[in-house]
């Protein structure tokens, strides 16, 4: 599965995925551009979109998109805080469909 991860995250993040082939956004070259934009350019390249910004499900409406999104919810974006969530973000990208939100990691209610 391709992986497209976020520029809000760690760019080492990417090597946590062993079983998947993952890029950033700034090694596509689309550093700076917005989610939807991104979402459009990650069409029909990526599966998956990770990223930890917690707007996007409010932002765009992704029920139609050819890709989907895994949230990464935890209290910073260091990489030693969002590591421990990859086990989980593995088993997710078991099931995951495109145009679905799955939040991993310590959802606030």
């Amino acid at each position: 599965m391709r992986l497209l991860l976020d520029e809000c995250l760690p760019r080492k993040l990417k090597h946590a995925f062993t079983e998947h082939e993952a890029s950033t956004v700034p090694e596509e070259g689309w550093a700076g551009k917005k989610n939807g934009e991104l979402i459009r350019l990650a069409t029909g390249r990526f599966e998956v979109f990770i990223t930890a910004d917690q707007n996007l499900a409010f932002q765009q409406n992704l029920s139609n998109a050819l890709v989907a999104v895994v949230m990464l919810v935890a209290v910073d974006n260091r990489l030693e805080t969002l590591k421990p969530l990859i086990p989980k973000v593995e088993e997710v990208l078991r099931t995951i469909q495109p145009g679905e939100i799955v939040h991993v990691g310590k959802v606030e209610n």
